[in-house]
């Protein structure tokens, strides 16, 4: 082990309690042993360090920071360079604020729409996601900051997110749910990770050796450190035999007192223990040392025009009907929308920014050869009806040549801990579309949400922009692009479905009591539409430009491609072309053709260039259940390049050598999966791909302590009901508001062994199993058992603190 000697002088109590954080963002220091504390934060977008008492959730307000546009938002502009920039600033920025690990990027895949974390995620597609994440860290720990790639793994939901199993079958978890990440470890050289709240396939993700030693570590070669999600761990010991080193945020040191008990009972072995201690020294002497005379500011302007340029290169045009896009010099327009006033640039949570400056619509479009007739909110953005605010904005809609329509989700619809129930905006909003209409033939939307959403109404408008969450300069962005001053050139990271219902987990989607099952397999995304060919309003990979691009002579070697790509209009601009395969006739069920490459460039007007695009380990490989390893199928595979999934331009075939003798599945027992057909998968079929009995993930009656909070509906305690209900209510009410309460959101869907993992020590397991004695009707024994828990619980965390004191 590299710091073999440190550990030698190490106590046993302070090996175990330097495996657990001291505060809700630090690790433990040992100042005896030269051993310093180091400092983690939230930040996939923006730094998100907090002034004063820190919390998860980012109630407590955080140091101004810039807020750059989400990850949702940056994976549509399909740049690895863009996102290597966007990551040194990043990285530079958590430096100055005394940052030494970011707590992201977030690449969970876009299982279902509705997932209301989707904003904080790059892609409905692992490759796509992999790569930009890739990016991120590169740039983010080139500056001696390391990246923490999460939530590792199958995280999908944040309904009973930490008491939630996943169940899926390995071919799935592979191909869709890690790909991402072992291209983040592989290629971003990831030192830290975060490991998930959820169980996969029946274990936790923090103490899954699968995912932690076999896959993570002993396949992938990562060296770094696991950090649990905050609140994450359930059995410290058992995570930590499993390969996660630092449990967050401040469990006190009752899971050090458990790891002790683990040791000296043979559950574990010291051994284990001491080789988290090693990586996690690793890690913190490591970045202690990079932390060493370094810069106490940042450039905001400058940081700022960096924002903007990812939110310009980020943006998609959906809709330009009859080139109403670039606006006229000169043009005559409404400026309607209480987004135009009070933009709505990034996600509710534990991303939460408080951004150096924040650009408006309203405040900026002067600066713009525009002529304003007006501008209106035109709506309530809490989705209240208001006749008069309406009224306001139709007469003004009259009096202008063209509408531009500042729309999308509001706060309430997507935040961390909450998942959204439907697709649609505010009816107020689409009310306001149709009218306005009728009002203005010539309407110009411009769309602010964190992930797809339903557009009925899209035939009112002649031009669509959507702009997904794109940051604090995200007003000038917008308005570059409308005015031609930039010309679009993002494409969209996942698929705009026509309905909620066409999504292929619609049915199983967000679980089933305790478990959500993964019925759909491979299939999420355009995968999914394509194979069971279900018309979709935008496909993945779409994104409008001013210019025409054409491609030209394809040419495929055992390397890769070549194609040439030439633009054809009268403005420069960017394509972002696309790799897809395919394997016809494929004896292993598929989706009809699958990412396996991309490249974005920049051609001046009528410029031409031969673009290559290579192809690597993933290129033709799936997961065999049978061998439980990567193989080929040989076959004539189909090379398709194009603008989008949907629109492939030039295409051609490759023979490729197979590797595979043991097919994995006999097509008899599996028909949904080769007809792509899993709307309604049967149970036997299910468990045919599984290889396994279906869990029952029905509650049995009496709730553990890792059942969540709102499962108290079930509780034998009338007491604990009324606790249910109160929540409840409190929930409810802050969702009528239009702004959802993190902090109920969170106790809601938190498991009663969170107490003992997020109270600094006030509260311990033998606390909790008491209170989970009260809550199944037992209440005079749990009591008795909380009350004496507590003072055995003070009586041993001031021993264990008077031991280290000594010690140090």
């Amino acid at each position: 082990m590299k710091y073999q000697e440190i550990i030698d002088k190490m106590t046993i109590e302070e090996k175990a309690a330097f495996l657990s954080g001291k505060g809700e963002w630090q690790t433990r220091e040992i100042n005896r042993l030269g051993i310093p504390s180091i400092f983690c934060s939230d930040g996939p977008h923006g730094i998100r360090k907090q002034a004063g008492a820190g919390d998860h959730l980012g109630l407590n307000e955080s140091l101004p920071a810039t807020c750059f546009p989400t990850a949702a938002t940056v994976a549509n502009s399909w740049d690895t360079e863009l996102g290597e920039m966007l990551g040194e600033v990043l990285g530079e920025e958590a430096m100055s604020l005394g940052v030494n690990v970011l707590l992201g990027p977030g690449l969970n895949i876009k299982r279902s729409p509705l997932c209301g974390r989707n904003f904080e995620y790059f892609s409905e597609d692992p490759y796509l996601s992999g790569k930009m994440a890739a990016s991120y860290i590169r740039g983010i720990q080139s500056k001696g900051v390391y990246a923490c790639p999460k939530h590792f793994a199958v995280n999908s939901q944040e309904l009973r997110r930490m008491a939630m199993n996943a169940v899926v079958d390995e071919r799935t978890l592979r191909e869709i749910y890690l790909t991402g990440f072992e291209i983040a470890v592989r290629e971003g050289k990831a030192r830290t990770i975060m490991s998930a709240y959820n169980e996969v396939n029946g274990t936790y993700a923090n103490e899954n050796k699968h995912l932690l030693k076999e896959i993570l570590r002993d396949e992938w070669g990562f060296d770094g450190i696991v950090i649990t999600d905050w609140g994450a761990s359930n059995d410290h010991a058992l995570g930590v035999a499993a390969g996660s080193n630092l449990e967050m945020p401040n469990p006190g040191l009752g899971s050090a007192r458990e790891l002790i008990v683990a040791v000296n009972s043979g559950k574990i072995s010291e051994e284990d223990v001491d080789e988290r201690v090693d990586e996690l020294l690793d890690v913190v002497m490591t970045l202690y040392v990079n932390a060493q005379n370094k810069k106490e500011t940042f450039d905001k302007e400058k940081h700022h025009d960096i924002a903007k340029r990812v939110a310009t290169e980020s943006a998609v045009l959906l809709k330009n009907e009859n080139g109403i896009l670039p606006l006229k010099k000169g043009s005559k327009v409404a400026i309607i929308g209480d987004f135009a006033f009070s933009p709505r640039y990034q996600g509710a949570g534990s991303s939460l920014v408080n951004v150096t400056r924040l650009e408006t619509v309203t405040d900026i479009v002067s600066n713009y050869d525009l002529q304003v007739v007006g501008k209106s909110p035109g709506y309530n953005r809490n989705g209240m009806e208001d006749a008069a605010m309406k009224k306001d904005a139709l007469d003004l809609a009259g009096k202008a040549d063209i509408v531009l329509f500042f729309f999308g989700l509001n706060e309430d619809s997507e935040s961390e801990g909450l998942d959204r129930t439907h697709m649609r905006i505010p009816q107020n909003q689409i009310t306001l579309i149709q009218e306005l209409g009728q009002v203005n033939p010539n309407l110009v939307g411009v769309i602010s949400a964190g992930s797809a959403i339903e557009m009925p109404w899209h035939h009112y408008f002649k031009a669509l922009l959507h702009c997904y969450l794109n940051g604090q300069a995200g007003a000038g962005a917008s308005l570059d692009i409308i005015t031609g001053k930039v010309n679009p050139s993002g494409k969209l990271n996942e698929t705009i479905p026509r309905r909620l219902e066409d999504t292929s987990c619609y049915r199983y989607y967000p679980s089933r009591e305790r478990t959500t099952e993964y019925r759909e397999c491979i299939y999420v995304g355009y995968r999914y539409y394509e194979k069971a060919a279900i018309p979709v309003l935008y496909p993945f990979g779409f994104g409008l430009s001013y210019t025409s691009f054409s491609y030209s002579d394809l040419e495929i070697t055992n390397e890769g491609i070549r194609v040439t790509i030439k633009n054809e209009g009268e403005l420069d601009g960017a394509e972002i072309v696309q790799m897809y395969i395919g394997l016809p006739n494929a004896k292993v069920f598929r989706p009809e053709k699958e990412l396996k490459g991309f490249i974005k460039v920049f051609l001046k007007a009528g410029e031409s260039k031969v673009v290559e695009i290579p192809f690597d380990d993933k290129s033709f490989r799936y997961f065999n259940i049978n061998t439980n390893q990567w193989e080929v199928e040989e076959g004539d595979y189909v090379i398709k390049v194009g603008a989008s999934s949907a629109d492939i331009r030039i295409s051609d075939m490759i023979h490729v050598e197979g590797t595979t003798d043991i097919f994995p599945y006999c097509e008899d027992n599996l028909k949904s999966y080769y007809s792509g057909k899993i709307e309604n998968v049967p149970d036997a079929e299910f468990e045919e791909l599984l290889g396994r009995v279906i869990p029952d993930g029905k509650w049995n009656g009496l709730l553990s302590e890792n059942d969540a909070f709102c499962q108290m509906y079930y509780a034998k305690s009338g007491l604990a009901r009324l606790v249910y209900k109160k929540l409840t209510a409190m929930k409810k009410k802050a969702e009528e508001s239009g702004k959802p309460d993190l902090n109920t959101l969170f106790i809601y869907n938190m498991p009663f062994r969170a107490m003992a993992k997020m109270t600094g020590g006030a509260v311990d397991m033998e606390m909790v199993h008491g209170i989970v004695k009260i809550v199944n009707g037992h209440f005079f024994r749990g009591l008795g058992q909380v009350i004496s828990g507590y003072f055995r619980n003070n009586s041993k965390n001031k021993a264990y603190e008077k031991l280290l004191a000594r010690e140090r």
